[in-house]
């Protein structure tokens, strides 16, 4: 499981008071009912906006499950809170001290106990869906197998809230990744291309085109290059599928956990 906190902008100066020499202990040394209320204090102040008020998730991950993949123990949980994760929009280094990141993961921890999210639908009339009607194959991964234009969903319901998934089939410009940016362009020899910007600079721009092909191009070479920004090429199911039909694939996409 991905555990994403975005948090509320931080000050480059709020740097983390965690003392980088502290030796993180195996089991959380601040869990007393003092110390989870202050914990809570900080997860709504910091964290609830992208991982719900009871970790139900939303653009961060899932928190109230029994087992977080990545932070299965205490020591664990702390480095992460701490050290954010790196190549993900879970940042490290905002102003906790080390006390308070142990109160917070004390909060974290006890999500896991709260009951699990009711979602409607058939998770297997769901599967059916997903590979037929709703042609999602087509462009997303799962266990292997599919497209690899979209992101892969091997593990989205351990990452991303059912009020999430529904929002991103029905409304997909609603619920685009941080970073996700739609280019269309066109070459010095008059080729169009509609894609996925995967990297840029002053000079150049990587791009996956809309059958999963990879371009690279200097952009001094380009006649044009539009970037639709809040755009996706993703089509809404809205009108493709029933309200049921809606359930089923959203009951499916929740019951994806990766080995978890």
């Amino acid at each position: 499981m991905r555990l994403v906190c975005m948090l509320l902008c931080v000050p480059l100066w709020a740097m983390a008071q965690v003392d980088p020499e502290y030796v993180v202990p195996k089991k959380n040394p601040y869990a007393t009912p003092a110390d989870v209320r202050n914990g809570q204090n900080l997860f709504m102040g910091q964290c609830a906006r992208c991982h719900g008020s009871k970790g139900e998730g939303g653009l961060g991950a899932v928190l109230a499950q029994p087992r977080l993949r990545r932070a299965p123990d205490d020591e664990s949980l702390f480095i992460l809170i701490r050290d954010g994760i790196k190549g993900t929009e879970m940042p490290a280094g905002y102003a906790l001290d080390t006390r308070e990141t142990w109160q917070l993961a004390a909060y974290v921890r006890g999500l896991g106990r709260l009951t699990p999210e009711t979602v409607p639908g058939d998770p297997k009339r769901g599967q059916d869906l997903y590979r037929t009607k709703g042609r999602c194959a087509q462009c997303h991964i799962v266990g292997g197998q599919g497209g690899s234009l979209g992101p892969e969903l091997t593990d989205v319901g351990s990452r991303r809230s059912a009020t999430y998934l529904r929002a991103a089939l029905l409304d997909p410009e609603s619920a685009l990744p941080k970073g996700f940016l739609q280019v269309r362009l066109v070459t010095k020899e008059g080729a169009r291309i509609t894609g996925l910007r995967l990297n840029e600079d002053v000079v150049s721009i990587q791009v996956k085109d809309l059958n999963g092909g990879v371009h690279s191009f200097i952009k001094g070479d380009l006649k044009e290059l539009q970037r639709d920004t809040g755009k996706s090429p993703m089509p809404s199911l809205r009108g493709t599928l029933s309200p049921s039909e809606v359930d089923d694939l959203v009951a499916y996409l929740v019951s994806l956990r990766g080995n978890q």
